[in-house]
């Protein structure tokens, strides 16, 4: 019997990357899942978005572990599409126990832009980090409350919501401050929901191997970024964490382990932000 055995998930950006390893470690561990992803690209983002055939690819994974998912396209800024979603899938597994916003973007500019599109770019990376976060939590709250057994959200924010590093353009300083507004959601939600026993916790990884860390868009935007190259890197010998590593730390945040922990921003960044 696992550690979540009989709970059910909520995870936003399941296709691929993080929110895919969430999914696979929590059903690993007993729980089934509500799964959704755009499975659409967004023009400002600058790399590819994950597709319908990845969506499935993950409903696959999650039930070789034995898992069982409810698996749909919806995009978080869509809080109608959303809610239908995660609705679908409380009815067919009867509760919601944890939920983690997971998707987000990082739409990183390297070369010169004009106005309009640094607009674009900040627009479409607060709402899909932040707004998509609040909808989700929107969404959720009255299945954990209406439960009576407590839950847990985790929100997944970035070492750039704990340090101000991102550079000037439009899409770097909105993934800056969508993330650091995640943090201040995720305080201010804690105090609300703890008379509901509900716990909530943001997770901090430092640059993690997925497409938002590799593609040539980032890639580039790191080396251009001032002292990029050591101001940029981990204390611990460690380029980039894996999905896994991250699943390791929502894991704990969403058991019985953590049952008190509540209002924390936890860093899994192989000292990133200690060095900063």
């Amino acid at each position: 019997m696992g550690s979540l055995n009989g709970k059910v998930a909520f995870i936003t950006g399941v296709a691929r990357g993080q929110g895919r390893s969430h999914a696979v470690r929590l059903a690993a561990d007993g729980a089934n899942i509500i799964g959704i992803d755009i499975c659409a690209d967004i023009a400002s983002n600058g790399y590819p978005m994950a597709t319908r055939e990845e969506l499935d690819e993950t409903v696959a994974l999650v039930e070789e572990v034995g898992g069982k998912i409810a698996a749909s396209v919806a995009d978080v800024r869509d809080f109608s599409a959303l809610k239908t979603a995660l609705d679908s899938g409380v009815e067919r597994f009867g509760r919601l126990d944890i939920v983690c916003a997971n998707a987000g973007i990082a739409a990183m500019g390297f070369r010169e832009l004009s106005i309009e599109e640094e607009l674009e770019m900040w627009t479409d990376v607060v709402d899909v980090n932040l707004v998509g976060s609040f909808h989700t939590a929107k969404v959720a709250i009255p299945h954990l409350i209406a439960g009576e057994r407590g839950g847990s959200i985790v929100f997944t924010s970035s070492t750039a919501g704990l340090r101000g590093f991102g550079g000037q353009q439009g899409g770097g300083l909105g993934y800056a401050s969508s993330k650091h507004g995640i943090v201040g959601l995720m305080r201010t939600l804690a105090n609300a929901l703890a008379p509901h026993s509900i716990r909530v916790n943001t997770v901090h990884p430092t640059a993690v191997n997925t497409m938002m860390a590799v593609n040539p868009a980032m890639t580039a935007f790191l080396e251009n970024y001032p002292d990029g190259g050591p101001h940029l890197q981990n204390p611990m010998p460690v380029e980039l964490l894996e999905p896994e590593d991250i699943s390791a730390a929502i894991a704990y945040l969403v058991s019985d382990a953590a049952k008190y922990v509540t209002g924390v921003a936890f860093p899994v960044d192989a000292g990133f932000c200690n060095k900063l």
